[in-house]
């Protein structure tokens, strides 16, 4: 493996779920000689069912949500009109709150004349940490029901976990909602997964235009490639896009990883694919620095 990945932060993204992005991900963290994997995708982690980890720490995170003292409150409204999620409502004499669509702003605690309203902590999820190997695994999970997985992804990415190893590999969301922006936003890489129809090109489009608003070094790996005509890839070489590697449909690959199997530690084939991946990842970051330094 290529030299030179001091603290460096590969991002994994793509357009949708089911292209492979957990694939990359886990072979990437696999294939180095130490590296930390985080599991982003709080509403469906399952990063570990791969890696299998040994759990060593278990932390519930919070955040603050309004809480109504009734005597004080003259139902003056400001805070129902302040807010624009509609989580509090003025009915029957009587301060509302919906802590279900509560964005935790805090700013109906500021707008409140009486001081009528003070913070709680609310437990919206929790964030385990595993060993495995030489990897460290860290797993998100949003409670079900919860509006924003956000405040989870940034203890995911605390500096703290980012420095753990030299290498972070960075499993984000499906999409290009406002949780893949906070996933990517430290990245020093993202690598985009694109499968070869014409829907993975929207996909792939979607997320194009997401990295370049962040301005990230970036490239595309395509999965599920047949030896037949390729949009994705064709979409590609339109827009001048590298692609760093081309992962062939194998049905042996799609069984080891249907059964939670690491492939890269099963096939000697596709550990040396993923170290492939990894070292381009490694000189793109590198040539990158002495571009930009």
């Amino acid at each position: 493996m290529a030299e030179g990945t001091d603290n460096m932060k590969i991002a994994v993204l793509s357009g949708k779920g089911g292209t492979g992005k957990t694939l990359v991900s886990v072979n990437l963290a696999a294939v180095s000689k130490k590296a930390t994997y985080i599991d982003c995708d709080v509403e469906e982690a399952n990063g570990h069912l791969f890696f299998k980890p040994k759990w060593v720490e278990k932390e519930r995170i919070t955040v603050k949500i309004p809480e109504v003292d009734s005597k004080l409150c003259d139902g003056c409204r400001n805070c129902v009109d302040f807010c624009k999620f509609n989580a509090l409502a003025y009915i029957n004499d009587e301060l509302k709150i919906f802590d279900e669509i509560c964005h935790s702003c805090g700013g109906c605690i500021l707008v409140c004349p009486q001081k009528a309203l003070v913070e709680k902590d609310k437990v919206i999820g929790t964030i385990q940490k595993g060993i495995s190997d030489n990897v460290t695994i860290y797993t998100g999970v949003l409670n079900t029901g919860e509006p924003s997985g956000v405040p989870i992804i940034n203890k995911l990415l605390s500096e703290k976990n980012l420095k753990e190893n030299k290498l972070t590999v960075i499993d984000c969301p499906p999409g290009s909602s406002c949780v893949v922006m906070e996933s990517i936003k430290d990245a020093d890489y993202c690598i985009l997964v694109a499968e070869p129809t014409l829907f993975g090109v929207h996909n792939l489009d979607m997320v194009y235009q997401l990295i370049k608003l962040f301005d990230k070094p970036f490239g595309v790996v395509l999965n599920k490639c047949l030896e037949e005509d390729n949009p994705a890839e064709r979409y590609c070489l339109e827009n001048n896009i590298k692609v760093l590697s081309k992962i062939h449909f194998d049905n042996k690959l799609g069984m080891l990883n249907s059964n939670g199997e690491i492939v890269a530690n099963k096939d000697e084939n596709y550990r040396m694919l993923f170290s492939l991946l990894l070292d381009s990842v490694i000189k793109e970051v590198q040539n990158e620095t002495i571009i930009n330094p």
